[in-house]
């Protein structure tokens, strides 16, 4: 997609311009039925065509990222004025790259959701099926680029917040190594799981974009120093390669009091996916995995991040900046501003992560679910000793009805199926999903998760996967 733009706005047969104006107009036809947005740009300025692949090409940013003069409000009413005076790093690199900033994606409430229900401008719907959710918390970003209505687009990916969006809308979400790319700017979440990514139509386009934005910052002492291009690494060959999946977690057995039509088509097509990487000719095999510890991984994640949000959230005070609330003593304006500028889920999560921060508590609660998270990210380790990657469905169900009475239901489906994405972000393994077919005639995807620093490598195992099916460059039957 972004190559063969690229190409043609280098011969002069497209206009930066022109292309700008066009995603634009799309983006305000599609935005009352979908709100991916919540602000679309409309002054952008015309931009040199350049060497770099992503010069005058459109793209839309999520809206937990810092831009200088432009609304930035996390889809929080305690930020709904807020206008930073500072570009995030991968912003800044953007600017550098002549990439063309067109809007700012709606998430859920500070980016802490999986459903994209509960940002302050209202609900994002799925562009194949208006009636169910496209998932958080990147849901706007999801939707415009399965729309069609930008080539990519920037998210953030804290336990799936990416990929599970990628999932139900049919397109791609990469989540680097954690460090690859700078968070400076980011509006924080959980710091030891935040990652930046992107949504794309083709594994291609993810490797340009990342190579486009990661390497070192001064302003981030997480961010790590690497030269290597990514997309040099997609060859297409991955003869010898071998893959590895958790059996507890495609095992029919497993969910024998919870399965229907959705479940077993996903699970077949999984099973299609491992014949064609044994054609492709790598080498799958299952693997056990301690049952106790997957299903321990919602708890752990929901844990430690609740309890990193509490200590990063802190500053939304209504003093500094936000809405500022009536009260006689700074105490009280601050209680009435936090009551009054959080949606129920986000107080909810403050409450529960000031509770796990307590003194009395942090054992017990905070510093098990650190234990339990090594438990994994060494499990994991250990296999990437033998195996190149991890391969899994990317959940278990089509996006769901928005009156769905499955969403966050603690079955073993639910703890094993859908939260399993989340190990990526222990251990800050880079992690794909790409689209692997139609259940229902809803998109599903395949994850691909591979070690620290082999983003290469994970994104080539999904571009020789990607090559054997027709879904680079799908876009939603709303788009077309």
């Amino acid at each position: 997609m972004i190559e063969k733009l690229h190409e043609k706005l280098i011969k002069g047969e497209l206009k930066s311009s022109d292309l700008v104006k066009e995603s634009i107009a799309k983006s305000k036809e599609f935005q009352d039925k979908y709100n991916m947005y919540v602000t679309l740009l409309d002054n952008v300025e015309d931009v040199e065509i350049t060497d770099s692949l992503l010069s005058g090409i459109p793209y839309a940013c999520k809206d937990n990222f810092s831009t200088a003069g432009i609304l930035s409000t996390g889809s929080s009413n305690i930020l709904k004025d807020y206008v930073p005076f500072f570009d995030a790093t991968v912003i800044k690199k953007l600017k550098k790259n002549n990439a063309v900033m067109i809007g700012k994606t709606v998430l859920d409430e500070l980016a802490m959701g999986g459903t994209g229900t509960t940002g302050h401008t209202g609900i994002v719907r799925n562009p194949w099926d208006e009636t169910r959710l496209i998932g958080g918390s990147s849901a706007g970003s999801a939707a415009a680029v399965a729309l069609g209505v930008v080539p990519y687009a920037l998210g953030s990916d804290t336990g799936d917040s990416i990929r599970k969006p990628a999932f139900y809308g049919g397109i791609v979400g990469f989540k680097p190594t954690y460090g690859l790319i700078s968070r400076f700017g980011l509006f924080p979440f959980a710091c030891s799981l935040d990652h930046v990514g992107c949504f794309t139509r083709s594994v291609r386009d993810a490797a340009i974009v990342t190579d486009a934005i990661k390497g070192k910052d001064e302003r981030d002492m997480t961010s790590v120093d690497t030269k290597d291009s990514i997309l040099e690494k997609l060859t297409g060959d991955i003869k010898g390669k071998k893959l590895f999946y958790i059996k507890e977690i495609v095992d029919k057995d497993n969910y024998k009091d919870d399965t229907d039509e959705e479940l077993e088509a996903i699970l077949d097509n999984f099973s299609e996916m491992v014949k064609k990487y044994k054609e492709l000719g790598a080498t799958v095999e299952g693997i056990s995995f301690n049952k106790d510890l997957l299903k321990a991984i919602f708890p752990t994640y929901f844990t430690i991040s609740c309890a990193e949000a509490t200590s990063n959230n802190s500053n939304l005070t209504g003093l500094i900046f936000g809405p500022r609330a009536e009260g006689t003593k700074t105490s009280e304006m601050m209680f009435n501003a936090r009551t009054q500028g959080f949606s129920e889920l986000i107080k909810r999560r403050f409450v529960i992560g000031s509770y796990v921060l307590q003194k009395e508590n942090q054992e017990k609660l905070f510093l098990n679910a650190q234990r339990i998270r090594r438990m994994i990210v060494d499990r994991m380790t250990e296999l990437y000793k033998t195996y190149d990657a991890m391969i899994l469905p990317g959940g278990g169900s089509v996006a769901p009805k928005f009156k769905s009475e499955n969403l966050d239901k603690l079955s073993d489906r639910y703890l094993l199926l859908e939260n399993h994405m989340a190990i990526a972000n222990f251990g800050g393994f880079p992690s794909v999903t790409i689209p692997c077919g139609f259940v229902k005639e809803m998109p599903i995807g395949l994850s691909i998760t591979g070690p620290i620093f082999k983003d290469g490598e994970v994104l080539n195992i999904a571009y020789a996967l990607e090559n054997t099916m027709d879904y680079v460059g799908q876009v939603a039957k709303e788009g077309k």
